[in-house]
């Protein structure tokens, strides 16, 4: 399905795009402090462990806030109407195990080659998105769009490439993390498809209780312990489950309403960016010129992408 053209706005009005494009950049912020809560978290539980508890506590935030809704709107809501055909519930579990493998892949992949190998192959995620929107969906992307992929992807792979280390006792891992780029991409293409009927709240509840589910049997197998045992333990993964997990991946679904999943996928790419600003700013790490014009690399491949006629599309509210 070809992306439509967003609608003329009025004068006086903001363009339709400006709020979810915003949400996503919000999303990105969120997202971008995964690392440091996972970092802090695994100094008790492995990464599997802190997958679990990320998963099942950001189920009940997004549980408690559903049920939170329902009492607060009437019964005859027009969101309690929703049928759940057998194509939904398909496409949710997809969703879900899509999620679910991206982290899982991701967080092995770290234990069997490189920081920068790994964050480099998974930045290919805007790759996979606009291959399956074309080969798919049947999505037309323009030459704008395409230029702005190439760069920012060039400019996101700039930053790992001083790090970059090519080994085969690194392959598996780097095929794990290639494979964590495609499991993204098809979460985000599902998701976009699932926003036309769904509320972002159903969605990740979805996600996050199959996730804790697939998760649990892991830990169990391959962890020696399953819970935090202390408070910054658990503030840990609480912080995870309702920074990470709801709102910033909430934020990103919800912009899938209105931006493409290439689109999305490309604005990704703003996260390692930020990271390292971060841990310029927080722990005096050096930036160098290099790594400057790279940051520059990938905003001109944003800024490009997102001014393509291909980075927005008008869901139809009736489908």
């Amino acid at each position: 399905m070809t992306p439509k053209l967003s609608q003329a706005k009025q004068p006086g009005e903001w363009p339709t795009e400006v709020l979810p494009f915003v949400a996503m950049l919000a999303a990105i912020v969120a997202l971008s402090l995964a690392a440091i809560f996972i970092k802090l978290s695994e100094r008790e539980l492995g990464p599997f462990a802190t997958i679990f508890n990320r998963f099942w506590v950001a189920y009940l935030v997004l549980w408690g806030w559903h049920e939170w809704d329902n009492i607060r709107t009437p019964s005859d809501d027009e969101a309690e109407d929703i049928e759940y055909t057998r194509r939904d519930q398909v496409l949710l579990i997809a969703a879900a195990l899509m999620f679910w493998g991206c982290i899982a892949l991701w967080a092995w992949s770290l234990t069997r080659t490189e920081v920068a190998n790994s964050t480099l192959l998974h930045n290919l995620t805007p790759l996979f998105t606009t291959l399956g929107g074309w080969l798919l969906l049947h999505q037309q992307f323009d030459r704008r769009f395409m230029l702005g992929l190439a760069v920012a992807i060039m400019g996101a792979g700039a930053l790992s490439l001083g790090d970059l280390q090519i080994s085969a006792s690194h392959l598996t891992g780097d095929i794990a993390s290639l494979l964590s780029a495609v499991f993204s991409a098809a979460n985000l293409m599902i998701i976009e498809r699932l926003r036309i009927k769904f509320s972002v709240n159903i969605i990740l509840q979805w996600c996050c209780l199959w996730g804790a589910i697939w998760t649990l049997p892991v830990v169990l197998l391959t962890e020696d312990r399953l819970f935090p045992i202390s408070a910054s333990g658990w503030i840990s993964v609480i912080c995870l489950a309702v920074v990470c997990q709801v709102l910033g991946q909430g934020l990103q679904a919800f912009s899938l309403k209105r931006l493409s999943s290439g689109l999305v996928g490309i604005l990704l790419l703003l996260d390692p960016v930020l990271a390292a600003l971060t841990a310029w700013v927080l722990f005096a790490e050096s930036l160098t010129l290099f790594k400057w014009t790279a940051f520059v690399v990938v905003l001109l491949g944003v800024y490009l992408a997102q001014s393509s006629d291909a980075a927005i599309h008008t869901v139809d509210e009736t489908a």
